[in-house]
């Protein structure tokens, strides 16, 4: 059978009626390489969420100061041998190391790190847990952080730079003394 398109013939394909069968190119057809697969979309995780205190009626915070007075503290660890050694993840969202959410001392905004999961399905919840781990690569950092790779290597260089300039006001007193 031949097909004429605009003053070319074209042979078409022999489809045998019987068998209706659907022809699909593979990547070999077209001459593409076997290994060479389509790049997946990473899932993007959910962006942390603040929760600010300026905002916050004050009814809200009032309930909050008389339930806060009305149960007794938690009975957190105090030292990290105590805390190696409590169930994981750790329950004690309150500690300054857990990773699920992050407290500004100056303004006292609330920073929910992970909104889209609960503290019980996190795999890891302590800084102390990592840094006992060693070193690791920036993407891990972020993923562990819920920031972007740049984002953590910006921390990272400002935690630097926070150590250095603690080392050169340690040297200053001991010039000044």
């Amino acid at each position: 059978m031949k097909v004429a398109t605009g003053g070319v013939e074209l042979e078409a394909p022999k489809v045998d009626p019987s068998c209706p069968t659907l022809y699909i190119a593979t990547s070999a057809d077209l001459g593409c390489p076997s290994e060479i697969t389509p790049r997946r979309r990473r899932k993007r995780p959910v962006r942390s969420r603040s929760i600010r205190v300026a905002r916050a009626s004050k009814r809200e915070i009032e309930r909050a100061r008389l339930r806060l007075d009305s149960e007794p503290p938690p009975d957190r660890p105090r030292t990290r041998a105590e805390c190696a050694s409590g169930p994981r993840p750790c329950p004690h969202v309150s500690c300054k190391h857990h990773l699920y959410l992050d407290v500004s001392p100056y303004t006292g905004t609330i920073k929910i790190n992970f909104p889209d999961i609960e503290v019980w399905e996190m795999r890891v919840s302590c800084a102390l847990d990592i840094a006992d781990n060693g070193g690791m690569r920036l993407e891990d950092v972020g993923e562990l952080m819920n920031v972007t790779r740049e984002r953590a290597r910006q921390i990272e260089i400002q935690a630097l730079a926070k150590l250095e300039l603690g080392e050169r006001q340690v040297s200053l007193r001991d010039y000044f003394e």
